[in-house]
């Protein structure tokens, strides 16, 4: 495992994890200063200081923190989630663990460990990685993948935004996470009464389980996310 850890670090036939994120320059990504290795022979990444909370926290304690700034939030995300796209990678990995939100209100989007190029090379079936919870119908079935792997999981943490749960029965085994694929996520109506059929048809179409029919870009999530009523 540490050779394989290494070999992803280095970036043996991939870019650098490391280079990745230094090229990335974005006010909702994170800044990484330095990368290289220790005089102990060990990897390092040098960041900025976010202080705030993940996003995991807001959710999962329900803080008030999160009303009347979802749609400001997850603007946030799905501009980092553009640039990030535009500048030729798939995050893979978005959940709200790796989304932070500083003091002043400001997102930012962390942890780049499964980032890859934004390639028909990449893109080809392989192995299930990324957050169980959060991976996109294509991925458990080992199918080619695409930016909407990363649509898909912010569609997952939208919808956990706005009800505190998720669309689908916790992923506690394989079989579990197969079930994702053919049962269509809960209507989040079940778990807020308070919610808007917009809203709500707002966060089905983002967890589709279909790529072609859930959001295409980060630009037409974000169209769509100003619709809504703002007071959420």
């Amino acid at each position: 495992k540490t050779a394989q850890f290494e070999a992803r670090f280095q970036g043996l036939n991939k870019p650098l994890e490391g280079t990745i994120c230094m090229g990335l320059k974005h006010k909702n990504i994170v800044q990484t200063y330095e990368f290289g290795l220790t005089t102990d022979n060990e990897y390092y990444l040098v960041m900025e200081l976010v202080e705030g909370m993940g996003l995991n926290f807001l959710c999962e304690t329900k803080s008030p923190k999160l009303e009347g700034n979802r749609i400001n939030y997850l603007t946030q995300i799905a501009n980092s989630l553009e640039y990030l796209h535009k500048t030729g990678y798939l995050h893979r990995d978005i959940c709200p663990r790796n989304i932070m939100v500083t003091n002043d209100g400001v997102v930012k989007l962390i942890d780049f460990g499964l980032a890859i190029p934004n390639t028909p090379e990449f893109g080809r079936p392989g192995n299930r990685t990324g957050t169980p919870n959060y991976l996109a119908p294509e991925v458990i079935r080992r199918q080619s993948t695409d930016a909407r792997v990363d649509m898909f999981a912010l569609g997952v943490t939208a919808y956990e935004m706005f009800t505190f749960t998720l669309p689908w029965e916790k992923a506690q085994s394989l079989q579990t996470l197969l079930s994702h694929m053919n049962s269509p996520g809960r209507d989040p109506r079940e778990y807020r009464a308070d919610l808007d059929d917009q809203t709500a048809a707002f966060l089905l179409k983002a967890i589709e389980r279909e790529p072609r029919d859930r959001y295409q870009t980060p630009a037409a999530f974000r169209e769509a996310l100003q619709n809504l009523p703002e007071h959420w």
